[in-house]
């Protein structure tokens, strides 16, 4: 299966189950894989027959800068079945959220999941 990639994917978000983390947006990073057949693309050289992965950035910015869910689990969950919906090509999301503000004394803390339809 072919692959489109999207990395460090930069959002802000009102996540958490901490007082001071519900009163202030932090940084959340993205790395999205999409897994999807490219061939119709590339033989049409048309964008419709793709993903537009600038379109999938714009989605998923706005879908995290109004979300106000407590767990990543959720938020990532959310952002799973928004691309399924949406983007009707794609067959497994591989995800990678990391919350670099979460935990003081580490770099970043997040989740990776992979879904398929």
């Amino acid at each position: 299966m072919d692959k489109i990639f999207i990395k460090g994917l930069e959002t802000q978000a009102i996540i958490g189950i901490y007082d001071w983390e519900r009163e202030n947006k932090q940084p959340l990073y993205f790395d999205i894989e999409l897994s999807m057949p490219i061939f119709k693309a590339a033989e049409s050289d048309h964008i419709d027959d793709t993903v537009n992965y600038k379109k999938v950035c714009d989605e998923l910015i706005e879908l995290v800068g109004q979300s106000r869910v407590e767990l990543l689990e959720s938020l990532v969950e959310n952002i799973c079945n928004h691309i399924f919906a949406h983007h009707h090509a794609v067959q497994k999301i591989d995800l990678k959220v990391s919350k670099p503000q979460a935990v003081a004394e580490t770099e970043t803390v997040g989740l990776i999941v992979s879904r398929s339809r």
